[in-house]
Formats: structure tokens, sequence, C-alpha cells
């Protein structure tokens, strides 16, 4: 059983957890423990993990070890008005090999996947993020994955996979699984020009970092067709996580906090990640915590629109734009966009779900104005290759 794999809780921690106020997630959370063992999981919506994997990171000094002072952050935090339940079922620890550390991460996620509980992944090196899209094999559906980081970590995908390659063997790695790929929060000067050439080529989606500062809600729809989430803590400036080995330009800790957020309302969403967590001082370790806090408060405002029935509680809008009639839909409980791809279903290809492409009004206000939106334009071009 995949389970087995855990190890508990350190004693420190689940004291830690003891001695915390009333109302805390302290006192919510089911633990792992070696007194008790696992808790029950039964009615848990979101299980916490740390993977304590970083071989294949070439920039780190060290094993990481422990993820317990992150936890202590997280058990100190009052939960919101929230109705789900959270367990945190303690560690993988790195086996022989790193492929063995990756077949535990997948057993895991499919596990999960099964039980229609969301993994919180801690880790750890973020290729650690191609074990869990491996897990989604044995569904056998195309899945969107999207990454938070400074860098597009597709890498060179003849040499082995790396924390700087995991997305390139994902896109070259039978079963081909991958439906799109998008990044947010990237900088220019942390990526090839190959590799910018490569994304373009093959349309997936990148928001740039000074886009973001602009107007974080352009991550919203990329974030709501999400089925893998991960991030990257270097995406983060180092300013807010105190951490002189950082970058100086990145997201801040709202930014952050917001994208966490996001993600965790997303009703796709069936696995996230936070990943390349350094030896940070508190600033860096209590952002991490509030990280997974706006994740697990995104989760219990789902509104479970996904796959949106467009027939019921959605207004449509229909633009003429050139050759082409577009088609939007507005939910009337929560405001959201999407925009049908009509085109989709002229093809005889597995990608027939994807029928409606998550928007916002600016794409709608766009097209009223005769500019075909971006995404849709990669849409379309994507499933005519």
């Amino acid at each position: 059983m995949a389970l087995e794999f855990l190890k508990p809780l350190h004693d420190d921690v689940v004291a830690h957890a003891k001695l915390q106020p009333k109302q805390t997630i302290a006192k919510t959370i089911r633990l792992h423990t070696a007194a008790d063992g696992l808790p029950d999981l039964n009615g848990v919506n979101l299980v916490v993990i740390g993977v304590l994997e970083n071989r294949r990171d070439a920039n780190a000094l060290f094993q990481v070890e422990a993820l317990d002072q992150v936890r202590e952050k997280l058990y100190e935090l009052y939960p919101g008005n929230w109705t789900s339940n959270l367990a945190d079922l303690g560690d993988v620890h790195a086996g022989d090999t790193v492929d063995d550390t990756y077949y535990v991460v997948q057993q895991l996620t499919t596990y999960f996947l099964k039980a229609s509980i969301i993994p919180i992944f801690l880790g750890g090196s973020q290729d650690l993020m191609y074990p869990i899209y491996r897990a989604f094999d044995e569904f056998q559906h195309m899945i969107n994955v999207v990454n938070i980081d400074c860098r597009f970590d597709l890498g060179d995908i003849d040499l082995p996979i790396t924390s700087r390659s995991y997305i390139g063997k994902m896109i070259t790695e039978k079963p081909y699984n991958l439906f799109n790929y998008s990044n947010l929060g990237f900088q220019t000067y942390f990526n090839s020009q190959d590799e910018v050439d490569l994304l373009d080529r093959m349309y997936f989606d990148a928001v740039r970092l000074g886009h973001l500062d602009k107007d974080i809600t352009l991550a919203e729809p990329v974030l709501r067709d999400a089925d893998v989430v991960g991030v990257d803590m270097s995406v983060v400036r180092a300013s807010d996580i105190a951490f002189a080995k950082a970058n100086p330009n990145g997201l801040d800790g709202k930014q952050i906090c917001t994208l966490s957020r996001y993600s965790g309302i997303s009703d796709r969403l069936k696995a996230y990640g936070v990943f390349e967590i350094n030896s940070y001082e508190n600033t860096g370790l209590q952002l991490v915590a509030e990280m997974i806090w706006y994740f697990v408060e995104g989760y219990n405002y789902r509104s479970f629109e996904y796959p949106i029935d467009v027939s019921k509680n959605c207004l449509t809008y229909k633009v003429p734009v050139e050759n082409e009639v577009l088609t939007f839909y507005k939910s009337v409980n929560t405001g959201r966009w999407w925009i049908e791809l009509p085109f989709i279903s002229l093809i005889n290809n597995k990608l027939k779900q994807h029928t409606l492409l998550p928007c916002d009004r600016r794409d709608y206000e766009m097209a009223c104005d005769q500019v075909l939106p971006d995404r849709w334009l990669k849409a379309r071009r994507k499933n005519e290759i």
C-alpha cells in the first residue's frame, strides 16, 4: 500500500502541535505520529506530504533532511471558515536512488487521485513534479500542468532529468499525456532563446513577471484550467523570503499567496506542490506556511463548475470576429468566463474533452474590439498540428 512509504512526524513537531491554542490548525489537522500511526483519512479532503529529496538539484548544497519548521508555522495559523478536513501524513524519505523516491511519489499521487484527495507536496527539488505528472498515466487523459517559476525548466531532453529539465521530459517521454504547459512568473534573462522559441512553437502559455506585477488576475484563467500546479520558491524575490541566495526580482509574498489561492479554488486541480524550500529564516518559512493556508482557503471556496454545464446558470455572448463567431459563457454564480473551442469537436483525436477554455472579461472585450484572444489562437493552432 502506498501509504506504507510515509514516515511519521517527528515527536517534537507533534509536541509543538499539542501546545498550540484552541482553534488553531494544530487542533483540527490529523497527524501521522509514531505513537498512533496514520490517521483515519475518512472525510479528509487534503493531505500535506513532505518529500525529502533534492539530489537532482545541481544547486543544492545539502540533502534536505526535514520540513518541520514549515509545519510548525502552519500549525500556528488559524483556519478560516473551512468545512474541509486536513491531514499531515509526514514525510517521504529519500530512497536508495532518486528513481526509488520518484516511484513512491508516483504511487502516492495515484492513490490520492483514486481517493479524490488532493495532495499538497512540500519539497525538495522541483523535478518531483515529474513523478506527480506520471501518476496520471493510469487515468489515460490529457492534463494541464502549470509551473509558477522564474524558469521554464525545459532543459536538454537528451540529458538525465534534473530540477531544470523535468518539463522537457514531460513533453518528450511516452505516454504523451501533457495537453498544455503554462508558466507563470518567468524572467526572460533566466531562459535561453531556444527555450523561449520552443515554448512558442508548441503554443504553450507563459506570463512574464512584469505582466503579473501589473495585474495578478491574469493568472486566474490559467490556474483554473490546471490539473497540477508546482511552485518553485525561487520565483519569490529574496526580500520576501529573507534568503540571501534567492533572486532580487520576483513575485512578492502577497502575489504568491494570491496564486496559491487561485490554485486551491480551481475545481479542476488535483495536485499541488511547493518546492525548492531551502534553509529559510523565519520570514521564508512563514510565507510557505501562509501559501499552504491560502491554498486550503481557496479549496474551501470551490464552486464546482468543472466541467461547467453552460446550459445552466450561464449567460451566452456571441461575437463575430473576422471569419469566426466566438462564443463566450459567463457564470451567473461566480462571474467567471469561458470561451468555446468549436474546432476541437471537428478533429478526430483524444482531446475532445477540451471544448471550453477559461478566460476573463478582457478576452471578451478584446473580441468585441475585433481582436482574437491570444490563448484561444494558441489552442486552435495546437489542435491544427
